[in-house]
């Protein structure tokens, strides 16, 4: 057996046993740029408790394990390896164990992730471990709740950058092997192993300080240091990544008055990443397409910022304090979510953080939260499959948007109260929720179980609405409003009951003024409770041009606009002055296209009409991707092309006429771009842009945008393979590497997609970053050419998810679902052939892997909303 993936109550029983103290690590990676040499010498010794006499067993994912030492004594590997697992029997009560095997380089992101640089053939090494990857670095006691102290030693080519989460404290050159250095790292204070990590390349560094003195009279000097691959480094904006770095120290520092406890704060930006970021104490791992080596917005740069202060934000909230198991990953990640975008927005120069967060962070919840496999803040994680599945919109953003709205229901300053004592009762401790919200509670001088129950311990989103007719007056005929009441609907789609949560919000009133802007003109904040919450304050009042329930987004809800308001909404959008309220109208709109209420097109046509006016780059590049979605998953097949046309034209004039060189041309450039991969009208132009043969004034053709152009004439045929050979000499870097692959698979012809397939499914060579590149390029097509891998996609189901790491497998399963799928008219969306022979899969693999499932389901879910969207138009003659 495998053994790989733990369940919660081993760890619980395993935890109940022993205690960690101690590990010292050796990893030898010496080889590492032989592709050749497949993995490393690791050895582990690890020091620990346990009631005498009873067993427990370490981990470890490697190609062999070749001793293992228990107290002086040597066991018979062939004995006690179990797949995954290393058996210790007859403990005492202080132990030793020392484990040497060789681990094995990974290129799924995994573990040891090798990567080389095809720029210049140099080889880079970082680990990536959440949830459970550090058993394929080095044997270990793999939970969170088992914290230890660890000291790294790493015997690497001596000309290369090595780094772990402690300071480096000697560097020597080995006597026999000039060539090669071994470096020791400090023990750390104690942490859990998914954050432990190491660092190994020739990487460009750059180094500063951080030095303080905090309002308790602590002074602190923390040195700082930056790393990229050496071939980026020309692209690396490092003093601007310092100035970030040290705000977000400063204001942590003293929001949490608890100074920053893990001596150094390096940060590195790493290849093929599977993720945004990762909080290893003392060495931070980021995507490196945070080095933004072709032309980027503003958004995307406070994006980048965002995800600095989430996992600066870390060092406490997970790092300092880390949840007991999975079950409460929300309490790191929502933490850190909300703390992220309040870093920028109160630490930074910028000051639409939290438009942004409502645009687009708050939506990923939405979506995620009305998905039959949502789950409650605090999840159900019985195992680690179900653990790496839950890094999603609700542990995440909705956690976030909670704690946004806890924060307006006990105050900002009770809220950070409970969390400087959460961080000294806990230091270097494991919590549960229990913990956090005694010390909430304490601070507040609220008992915050029934608000917790109703928050965190359910799932599904509440609807509000207002109500004119709740006091039985006349209404508004006469331009004065009647009684108004607040409607919330709220049903747990896990549980089927109804779940009313209290929500502390404000309602806004926005006229017109002289100028014809719409502006605020009056704001009342209210608790709703259950089902109808009565607004005497607004009775007898002049009937305003809207009326925006939620204002300032302070709690977590859908809303629906009474249906004068979305008149003004539909008519004046443009004109709502305040981002804020102009991004919650957005997403009102939005919600109503995603639900099937309103016809997509309407939304499609509400971008074409406002978006040129939209000053907020992060809400208008959402707003895009969204009308973009809108055309291609939600509008009937039968007036697509039409919709998509006109869209695309719109898209095309607003590009000509965006002010040269801005965000938004570029915004605009990648529309007309992205809607050109199913439409041919723009595509001489594409290519002009490409040789320069058309232009226009300010737009940078870059690198990155040169490879959205490709891809839309790839998927149109009009690129051959010998185009995109030349394009990938002209651009040898690894982003290059992933354009050109999905250029390459999204050509339209049946032998390439054949092509792609075999090397997604039954291939071993695509690394994490050019699996998801050629699966992008083979989904970039007609439902008609991809029909038939359809039959072929669930029958690899169950080998895939057994034969790849979980990682991978995800990226398949997800990735190459047939999603793309039109309704005939007059036809249900459940009936659809695909939404049929998904159901045939789950209800004959009723025992399948749970994550496994959950993605079907998922996917399924997407399919059925998009074609239940297309319903809407196919079933209407008019609006509905």
């Amino acid at each position: 057996m495998s053994h790989e993936n733990l369940q919660r109550r081993q760890a619980a029983e395993r935890s109940a046993l022993i205690s960690t103290t101690s590990y010292d690590i050796s990893l030898d990676v010496r080889q590492a740029a032989d592709p050749a040499v497949p993995g490393y010498p690791s050895r582990s010794v690890i020091t620990f408790t346990a009631q005498p006499g009873t067993s427990t067993f370490l981990d470890f994912i490697g190609s062999a394990v070749h001793s293992v030492f228990l107290n002086g004594k040597g066991l018979r590997v062939a004995d006690v390896v179990d797949g995954a697992r290393i058996r210790l029997d007859n403990l005492q009560a202080e132990n030793q164990v020392s484990v040497t095997g060789t681990a094995l380089y990974s290129r799924s992101g995994e573990g040891m992730h090798r990567f080389v640089d095809p720029a210049d053939g140099q080889c880079y090494l970082y680990t990536q471990y959440e949830p459970a990857d550090a058993r394929r670095v080095f044997a270990n006691f793999e939970q969170p709740d088992l914290k230890a102290t660890f000291t790294f030693h790493v015997m690497a080519p001596a000309e290369w950058q090595v780094a772990s989460n402690g300071a480096q404290v000697n560097r020597t050159l080995l006597t026999s092997d000039s060539a090669t250095a071994c470096w020791d790292f400090a023990t750390t204070l104690p942490m859990s192993t998914y954050i432990t990590t190491v660092l190994a390349g020739p990487y460009f560094k750059a180094e500063d300080r951080w030095e303080a003195m905090l309002d308790d009279g602590t002074r602190l000097d923390i040195p700082l240091a930056l790393y990229c691959r050496a071939s980026m480094a020309e692209s690396f904006d490092a003093e601007e990544l310092f100035s970030l770095t040290k705000k977000g120290l400063d204001f942590f520092n003293r929001l949490f008055d608890f100074p920053y406890p893990w001596g150094k704060y390096d940060q590195a930006f790493v290849p093929e990443y599977n993720l945004g970021a990762m909080e290893n104490p003392g060495l931070v791992t980021f995507t490196e397409s945070y080095v933004f080596t072709s032309r980027a917005t503003d958004a995307q740069y406070q994006a980048r910022a965002n995800t600095l202060m989430h996992e600066m934000a870390h060092m406490w909230f997970g790092d300092l304090v880390t949840m007991q198991w999975w079950d409460d990953l929300w309490l790191k990640e929502s933490f850190a979510d909300y703390m992220g975008t309040l870093g920028v927005d109160q630490a930074t120069d910028w000051d639409t953080a939290w438009v942004n967060f409502a645009s687009k962070r708050k939506a990923w919840a939405y979506v995620q939260d009305q998905l039959p496999t949502t789950h409650p803040i605090v999840a159900d994680i019985p195992d680690l499959e179900a653990a790496k599945q839950n890094f999603d919109g609700i542990t995440y953003a909705k956690g976030a948007s909670v704690l946004k709205q806890l924060v307006a229901y006990v105050g900002f300053d009770a809220f950070i109260a409970g969390s400087r004592d959460y961080f000294r009762k806990h230091a270097y401790g494991n919590t549960s929720l229990a913990d956090l919200l005694a010390a909430l509670g304490a601070a507040s001088g609220r008992d915050l179980t029934n608000w917790a129950g109703q928050w965190l311990q359910t799932s599904g989103i509440s609807t509000l609405s207002l109500d004119f007719a709740s006091l039985g007056a006349a209404g508004d005929d006469d331009g004065v409003l009647g009684g108004v009441a607040i409607v919330q609907e709220a049903t747990d789609p896990v549980t089927g009951r109804e779940e009313l949560r209290p929500h502390r919000l404000r309602v806004g009133s926005y006229d017109f003024d002289v100028d014809g802007a719409l502006v605020r003109t009056g704001s009342i904040e209210t608790d709703v409770a259950g089902a109808r919450t009565e607004l005497p304050q607004l009775s007898g009042q002049p009937r305003s041009a809207l009326l925006l329930v939620n204002d300032e987004d302070l709690t977590y809800a859908k809303v629906r606009l009474d249906p004068s308001s979305l008149a003004t909404v539909r008519g004046s959008l443009d004109r709502i002055a305040d981002p804020m309220a102009r991004a919650l109208c957005w997403t009102s709109l939005w919600n109503s296209a995603r639900d099937g209420e309103t016809p997509a097109a309407r939304y499609v046509d509400a971008v074409a009409a406002f978006a040129p006016a939209e000053t907020g780059i992060g809400v208008l590049l959402n707003i895009l991707d969204n009308a973009t979605a809108a055309v291609e998953r939600y509008t009937p097949a039968d007036n697509r092309d039409s919709v998509r046309a006109s869209f695309l034209a719109a898209a095309a004039a607003e590009l000509d006429r965006a002010v040269p060189g801005s965000d938004a041309q570029l915004a605009w450039a990648r529309t007309v771009a992205t809607l050109s991969r199913h439409d041919a009208s723009m595509l001489p132009r594409l290519r002009g842009l490409l040789d320069g043969t058309a232009r226009v004034e300010g737009l940078a053709v870059d690198a990155e945008l040169r490879w959205h152009l490709w891809h839309a004439l790839a998927a149109n045929g009009r690129a051959t393979a010998a185009d995109l050979d030349a394009e990938l000499a002209r651009d040898t870097t690894a982003a290059g590497r992933a354009g050109h692959a999905t250029a390459m698979a999204s050509r339209p012809d049946p032998g390439v997609k054949a092509g792609a397939w075999e090397a997604a499914v039954h291939g071993n060579e695509l690394s994490n970053q050019l699996l998801t590149a050629t699966i992008s390029g083979f989904t970039t097509a007609p439902p008609a050419l991809l029909e038939p891998f359809v039959e072929p996609y669930f029958d690899c189901l169950l080998t895939v998810w057994d034969g790849r790491s979980i990682e991978i497998a995800s990226r398949i399963v997800r990735g190459l679902y047939p999603a793309a799928q039109d309704l005939p008219p007059g036809a249900r969306p459940a009936g659809h052939p695909v939404v049929r022979r998904t159901d045939d899969w789950l209800a004959a693999n009723p025992d399948g892997p749970h994550a496994l499932r959950r993605i079907i389901i998922e996917q399924r879910n997407h399919l059925l909303r998009a074609l239940t969207a297309q319903a809407v138009v196919v079933h209407s003659s008019g609006a509905p």
